[in-house]
């Protein structure tokens, strides 16, 4: 199967209109004529993982994070980005990145699924087309539980050693919001949608301590700690689709260790 095609059903699923504006995302190297056998997926574009993709044998990388944001005016092996280009290039990868698109068409549904939610609406509705879709998900929960239980909870659906919080553990929680990722932009639709609690990642001091003095406790489960299902997800709605492509996971890999 040529990379068109595997682009073609990305773009059917996660249509590139539904990316956000400031977001990058489609095929950003390689060919779209490469035939593909061999499809590594991944969350971020690192030296490990394009060293495993090239280890692997992949025809075509697609990552949830670009590794491309802003424009290139330089493309060298000095450079770290530049480097992964050229080695994806050399080795005749194509690469392809499914972000905001994936995140307004899939993340929050899976990621609510995750936790559970029961009659879901969209936390934060960036696009009215075919009802709405958008950021995030919030939902009211089918009993009370504390902070503390919530966060256990949140540990148990993405497979957590810890999590974050800001506000009292013994809170009690009915409604709940996430947003995977870094959610620091979602704060006021959290608080306006009347959550109790906001699940996501990224938050730092000042943001977590308004949000409490909001009425907003905040579990960060870490950028990666939510948004590494992605990786399964995806394999496994492409393995269902692409006969005879063999598709190859990178294995989940938490970016930073807490001691």
């Amino acid at each position: 199967m040529i990379c068109k095609k595997v682009m073609d059903i990305l773009e059917k699923d996660y249509p590139v209109k539904y990316a956000l504006e400031w977001d990058n995302v489609g095929l950003l190297a390689g060919r779209d004529d490469k035939e593909v056998a061999r499809i590594y997926i991944a969350l971020d574009v690192t030296d490990e993982v394009v060293d495993a993709a090239v280890s692997n044998g992949a025809d075509m990388l697609i990552t949830h994070h670009p590794l491309i944001f802003g424009g290139l005016k330089r493309i060298h092996n000095q450079d770290f980005i530049g480097n992964r280009i050229l080695k994806l290039i050399r080795n005749d990868i194509s690469y392809y990145a499914v972000h905001t698109n994936y995140d307004v068409c899939r993340m929050g549904r899976l990621s609510g699924e995750k936790m559970g939610f029961v009659n879901p609406e969209v936390l934060e509705v960036t696009c009215m087309e075919e009802g709405s879709l958008g950021i995030g998900e919030i939902a009211d929960l089918t009993r009370e539980m504390t902070l503390k239980d919530c966060a256990e909870a949140v540990k148990s659906a993405f497979a957590l050693e810890n999590v974050k919080i800001f506000g009292s553990l013994d809170n009690k929680i009915n409604r709940v919001a996430i947003c995977p990722g870094s959610g620091k932009s979602v704060i006021n639709e959290a608080v306006k949608k009347g959550a109790d609690v906001l699940v996501t990642g990224d938050i730092g001091h000042h943001e977590g301590i308004d949000a409490v003095d909001r009425g907003l406790a905040i579990i960060d489960a870490g950028h990666y700690g939510v948004e590494h299902i992605f990786i399964e997800d995806m394999a496994r709605q492409l393995g269902g689709k692409l006969s005879g492509v063999q598709i190859i996971m990178a294995p989940v890999s938490h970016p930073f260790q807490i001691i």
